[in-house]
């Protein structure tokens, strides 16, 4: 799992390969089995592997030219009537969209991040082209493929943002 942690990258160019349904089967598992405030399971999921559709978002979203070459993206939302309170169905979809990171690194799926939320925007475009309805929060963007470029594990080291006991 460490390994794991420390290779996971943002990957933007993906090779021309479908991902398997079962993959993205499991790496939506993935990000139903994040912890979540009071239980409450606040996320929902669009799993988007329709070209045109994919195409659309590359549009919609101002760094999301990747999604061209994606052959698959995941949307992670916040359900409000599930979860009224902002802060934490954000902090349930964000725990989501990491487990997602994660087990599409471990699968040997390249992936990147892209924030939807708070941009008013991108939030209404979105919900517009995939119709969601009104009391779901479209939070992030998670473009998958198979990677088609190498980048060096991470190293995160940087004692100078710890403090111990206090500031």
């Amino acid at each position: 799992m460490l390994q794991t942690i420390f290779q996971r990258r943002s990957i933007r160019k993906f090779k021309d390969e479908p991902l398997l349904d079962e993959e993205i089967g499991l790496l939506l598992q993935c990000a139903m089995a994040a912890p979540s405030a009071n239980n409450l399971k606040s996320w929902q999921f669009v799993a988007i592997t329709q070209r045109e559709r994919l195409n659309e978002l590359a549009e919609i979203h101002p760094y999301g030219k990747m999604l061209q070459q994606a052959p698959a993206a995941l949307l992670i939302c916040g359900d409000s009537l599930l979860q009224p309170n902002i802060g934490y169905l954000l902090l349930d979809c964000a725990a989501a969209t990491q487990n997602v990171l994660l087990a599409a690194t471990a699968l040997r799926i390249g992936s990147v991040w892209l924030g939807v939320y708070p941009r008013e925007q991108r939030m209404n475009d979105i919900k517009v082209l995939l119709n969601i309805p009104e009391n779901v929060v479209p939070v992030a963007l998670v473009a998958l493929g198979y990677a088609d470029e190498k980048k060096a594990a991470n190293d995160p080291w940087m004692p100078e943002k710890i403090h111990y006991n206090n500031w």
